[in-house]
C-alpha cells in the first residue's frame, strides 16, 4: 500500500468517525425514525396519555400559572469561520453532513459546541425571500401606548433587503409550542445565500405520503389539534403558511406537532391577506388558485383548505385528489367532489369536517374558529383546544432586534464550496443529491403529491 493510499485511508477513516459519533449522538431518535417495512410507526403514541402535557395544558393545569418566556436569543456582532479536518466551523457551529434538500436549497447538520446541541441549518436565497414578501409589515403592538413596542419602535424599511431582515426578526420571535424555532440567521453579503439555524426535530416528518400505513383517527386527532394551534398562532402574528402538508409537520419528541418550512410564506395587515399568485405543493393548493383569472382569494382560506388534503392525508394515506398530469390534477382539484374510500373506515363527523374544509368555494369554506369548535374536535364538546388569547402573544419587534437580526459573515458560501470539493476530491457540486436519493421536497417544481 502506497503512503499517498495510506492517507487518504487515514482522512476516510477519521471522516466516517466523526460522522459515527454524531450518529451515536442521536440514536434515541434515530432508532424510531424507519422501521424495517419503510414506514414510520407511532405505537408509543397511541394514547393521550403517552404525550407529554403542552404549554397550554400544563398552563390549565397550574392554576392558570403564567407560561415560561421563550429563552431569548443570544446575539453576537463577531463571526469567525475555521476550517477542520471534516467540516466547516462557523463562531460555535460546526456544520456536519447534508440532512435535506427543500424549495431553497440544502440543510444541513449543525453542531453547537457551547451548548451540545444539534440544529438544522438551512441554506436559503434573499432573492426568494425578496420575492415573497408583498406587504409591509403592520405596527407590532394593538394598542399606541408609547411602549417599546409601539408605532415610533417599528423599522420603517428602506429596501428590500431591510425588509427580509425585518421579516427574520419578527420569525426568531415565533414562540410556540406547534411552530418550529429560527434560533439565528447568518449572513454572507456577497453571496444570495442567508444561512438560517432552526431548532432541529430529529424524529422527522409526521408521516409518508403515499403510505399504506396512515395514522388510526384517534392519532390523527391529537396531531390535527396541534395543527390548529399551530396555525392560530401564525395567522394571530398575520403570517399565512401557504404549504402545509404532513412533511412540513415534525414531531417532536414530546409527540406533538410542529409547524415547519416557511418557504412560501406570505405577511399581511388588516384580516385576512388578499393573495393573488399561486404557491405551494400542486397536490395541496386549492381550487382559487388554479384559475386564469386575474382574481385575489383569502390567505387563510388556502390555509384551510391545506388542511383539510393533509387530514384526509392523515387518515387515508393519500391525497384526495390526484393526477400523473398537472393539468389533470388542476382539474381534478377544481371540479371533483371529495370521495371517501371504503376502508379504512372513519366517523361520519370527520368526514363532514374534511369535506366542509375542501368546500370549493372559499367563501362559504370552514373557518379555523368553527374548525376549532367542531364536534369531531372538541369531542362534541367535552375537549375544548384553548382559546386564541390563552396561548398567542402578539409578536413585537424594535429596530434595533432588526438590525441585530442577521450576523454578517464573510464568503462562508465560497468556504463551504471549497472545502467540500476538497474534502470530496471532487469538483462537482457538492450539494447535488446523488441519483437515486429521495431527498426533494414536495414543494419542489413537479412534485404533485411527494
Amino acid at each position: 500500500m502506497s503512503a499517498d493510499t495510506a492517507s487518504r485511508l487515514d482522512l476516510d477513516s477519521d471522516y466516517n468517525a466523526e460522522l459515527a459519533d454524531m450518529v451515536a449522538a442521536m440514536s434515541v431518535a434515530a432508532t424510531r425514525l424507519t422501521p424495517p417495512n419503510g414506514y414510520r410507526t407511532t405505537p408509543h403514541r397511541l394514547n393521550l396519555s403517552d404525550r407529554k402535557l403542552s404549554l397550554q395544558e400544563r398552563s390549565s393545569c397550574q392554576n392558570g400559572g403564567p407560561r415560561m418566556a421563550r429563552r431569548p436569543t443570544i446575539e453576537s456582532k463577531r463571526v469567525s469561520i475555521s476550517d477542520g479536518d471534516d467540516c466547516v466551523q462557523l463562531n460555535q457551529y460546526k456544520l456536519k453532513n447534508e440532512i435535506g434538500k427543500g424549495s431553497y436549497g440544502v440543510v444541513k447538520l449543525a453542531y453547537n459546541e457551547d451548548d451540545d446541541q444539534y440544529y438544522a441549518m438551512k441554506l436559503v436565497s434573499k432573492k426568494r425571500l425578496i420575492k415573497q414578501l408583498g406587504f409591509r409589515r403592520r405596527p407590532p403592538s394593538r394598542e399606541s401606548n408609547g411602549s417599546v413596542g409601539s408605532q415610533e419602535n417599528l423599522l420603517k424599511p428602506s429596501g428590500l433587503l431591510d425588509r427580509v431582515y425585518q421579516e427574520i426578526a419578527i420569525l426568531k420571535k415565533l414562540d410556540h409550542l406547534n411552530v418550529v424555532k429560527l434560533v439565528e440567521v447568518l449572513d454572507d453579503p456577497a453571496e444570495d445565500n442567508l444561512h438560517m439555524v432552526f431548532e432541529l426535530v430529529p424524529k422527522g416528518p409526521v408521516m409518508e405520503v403515499p403510505t399504506d400505513s396512515p395514522l388510526t383517527e384517534e392519532m390523527a386527532h391529537l396531531y390535527f389539534r396541534d395543527i390548529i394551534l399551530g396555525i392560530e398562532y401564525l395567522h394571530y402574528q398575520k403570517i399565512i403558511h401557504r404549504d402545509i402538508k404532513p412533511s412540513n409537520l415534525l414531531l417532536g419528541d414530546d409527540g406533538h406537532v410542529k409547524i415547519a418550512d416557511f418557504g412560501v410564506s406570505n405577511e399581511f395587515e388588516g384580516n385576512d391577506a388578499l393573495l393573488s399568485n399561486s404557491a405551494g405543493t400542486p397536490a395541496f393548493m386549492a381550487p382559487e388558485t388554479l384559475t386564469d383569472q386575474d382574481q385575489r382569494f383569502s390567505g387563510k382560506a388556502l390555509d384551510i383548505w391545506a388542511m383539510g388534503v393533509t387530514l384526509f392525508c392523515f387518515v387515508f394515506g393519500k391525497c384526495p385528489f390526484h393526477d400523473d398530469y398537472i393539468l389533470g390534477l388542476h382539474e381534478k382539484i377544481r371540479s371533483m367532489s371529495v370521495e371517501f374510500p371504503d376502508k379504512p373506515e372513519i366517523s361520519e363527523q370527520l368526514k363532514d369536517l374534511i369535506t366542509r374544509m375542501l368546500d370549493k368555494v372559499p367563501e362559504t369554506r370552514i373557518t379555523l374558529a368553527e374548525i376549532k369548535l367542531h364536534p369531531w374536535v372538541t369531542v362534541d364538546g367535552t375537549d375544548l383546544l384553548p382559546l386564541e388569547e390563552d396561548h398567542c402573544t402578539v409578536v413585537e419587534v424594535t429596530e434595533e432586534e432588526v438590525q441585530n437580526s442577521v450576523k454578517l459573515v464573510p464568503s462562508l458560501s465560497a468556504v463551504i464550496l471549497v472545502k467540500s470539493m476538497l474534502r470530496k476530491r471532487s469538483f462537482s457540486n457538492p450539494f447535488e443529491c446523488p441519483s437515486g436519493r429521495q431527498g426533494r421536497s414536495m414543494s419542489a417544481p413537479g412534485g404533485l403529491t411527494v
